[in-house]
């Protein structure tokens, strides 16, 4: 059986958010924000909604129960300050929180209360990345 740990993963989190687009709706305020304090200028894709649900997505299930805060880490960056050193921004919490939110929707995570905090995959959700790897092999 192929399982989403077996395969590129940037080709599933591109087959992923291709999925995701047929069942999730991006909210109109998604065009005009920012992903982080360390950004200069809005994403300039214009499916980037759908790319990082699905990154979320696998990243949850390579990475088990894992909360917000660990999640702005991942996704943070390198904030520039001018002629400053650089100095390292988490990412915004607000679209991660929104994102996670529709998953649960949906049904492909859950949360989890002890003994570790945070979401991890639900079996629908494992159902999912399983098939859409199995395409892909």
């Amino acid at each position: 059986m192929t399982h989403a740990r077996d395969v590129n993963p940037n080709e599933l989190v591109r087959k992923t958010s291709e999925e995701l687009k047929k069942v999730m709706k991006q909210p109109q305020w998604a065009l005009y924000t920012k992903t982080g304090a360390g950004r200069e200028r809005p994403p300039s894709q214009q499916d980037w909604w759908f790319l990082r649900a699905a990154s979320l997505l696998r990243r949850i299930y390579v990475d088990g129960p894992v909360g917000v805060s660990r999640l702005r880490s991942y996704y943070g960056g390198l904030h520039r300050r001018g002629h400053k050193p650089a100095h390292f921004k988490k990412a915004g919490g607000k679209t991660i929180r929104v994102i996670l939110q529709d998953l649960e929707k949906l049904g492909y995570i859950q949360k989890v209360d002890k003994p570790k905090r945070g979401r991890k995959i639900s079996p629908q959700g494992q159902k999912f990345l399983s098939s859409i790897a199995k395409t892909m092999k």
